[in-house]
């Protein structure tokens, strides 16, 4: 979250492996089609099964491009598509990635899989999310990982809600948080990560023991913890304090029924995990070029703010306009936490290995 292991509130304009055969107006390299007189090119972008865009916008990049865009998100979350990326590499089985993020940063440019590419519009991406100089990867899009809480739950017993991670562990929130699983889920480990980030390499551990003392709750992810578990996610949930993101508020207003005037979902400000989502060319497919298109495409206005209603992110690009809705209630952290890729890379699995034994054995 990957970020995007278990991505919330997306909507479905794409089901699986979608061919966009909108009308082609340009030339493409090796022809698969005709439109008129055009020949059109078609390249595969592997992706995460969150993955969401508008049809129209996809059909236009055809249009303008005579490039058809063949969207695989059969093998899943975003560390399984990586995995498929590095099995296959040399012989790939697309042209494109779109969904690593800066948790797996390292693991992927380690595994040499991306051709570089210098997309057009870089230059409006700030250079905090540009974490690789070589331009083998293009920050596509960034959302943070952040506590959130029922305001309705909380008002309704006269209680605070929470403000700091500490409070999780506090006597007066014993047993109402639920998280992630860290291995089985990218908002998991973004969490997991947060708490490494702000605690410490030699007081994480201490953190999550506290948090274990006080009944927190583990789901495998992001559906089971915020749709299952969490009290304002539509179900029969128990749990008012829930791991998910700084977007929660305006989809709890776009998803609503009837429609809320304004969220009934907070969002603690404190320790949230900064998310940068990426994309590349894959090493030694047989459309180059087309595939540097279809970067810079997903890196232009048009893709960028439509993202927003469709995955819940924030665009990379800082031109890019944001929806009403998402710019009146997305919290948007002055300084969220970090880590470095490559130490990320190093103590991934450890972490995750340790957080077991401290949590769920």
């Amino acid at each position: 979250m990957s970020f995007r292991a278990t991505r919330p509130f997306l909507t479905v304009a794409l089901a699986g492996s979608l061919v966009v055969a909108a009308a082609a107006c340009g030339s493409g390299g090796s022809g698969s089609g005709t439109k008129g007189s055009a020949r059109t090119e078609t390249i595969t972008l592997l992706t995460h099964d969150s993955f969401a865009v508008s049809k129209p916008v996809l059909a236009a990049f055809t249009r303008q491009t005579g490039i058809r865009v063949k969207v695989d998100k059969s093998v899943g979350d975003a560390g399984s598509a990586l995995s498929q990326a590095i099995l296959t590499k040399g012989n790939p089985i697309a042209d494109a990635f779109y969904g690593v993020d800066n948790t797996f940063l390292s693991r992927a440019l380690d595994a040499g899989i991306y051709e570089p590419w210098t997309a057009a519009g870089l230059d409006r991406v700030p250079e905090a999310l540009q974490l690789d100089p070589s331009h083998r990867v293009t920050p596509i899009d960034y959302g943070d990982v952040c506590v959130n809480y029922d305001e309705a739950w909380f008002a309704s017993r006269h209680r605070r809600a929470p403000a700091t991670l500490a409070d999780l562990a506090a006597p007066e929130y014993r047993d109402l948080t639920v998280v992630e699983k860290p291995s089985t889920s990218s908002t998991g480990l973004a969490f997991l990560l947060a708490t490494v980030a702000r605690y410490g390499e030699s007081g994480w551990q201490d953190y999550w023991r506290r948090l274990r003392a006080n009944g927190v709750l583990v789901e495998p992810g992001w559906d089971q913890a915020y749709d299952g578990a969490f009290t304002a996610g539509g179900g029969s949930g128990t749990r008012p304090i829930v791991v998910s993101y700084a977007s929660s508020p305006p989809a709890d207003v776009v998803y609503s029924s009837p429609k809320k005037a304004r969220p009934t979902v907070g969002v603690v400000h404190d320790g949230c995990f900064r998310q940068v989502e990426f994309a590349g060319i894959l090493k030694g497919t047989h459309h180059h070029d087309a595939a540097g298109k279809l970067i810079d495409f997903l890196l232009s206005l048009r893709f960028q703010q439509d993202m927003p209603l469709q995955m819940y992110v924030f665009p990379a690009r800082t031109d890019a306009k944001l929806p009403a809705v998402f710019e009146q209630w997305a919290y948007r952290p002055a300084d969220p936490l970090t880590l470095d890729p490559a130490t990320i890379s190093a103590h991934r699995d450890a972490w995750i290995e340790q957080w077991t034994a401290l949590v769920v054995r």
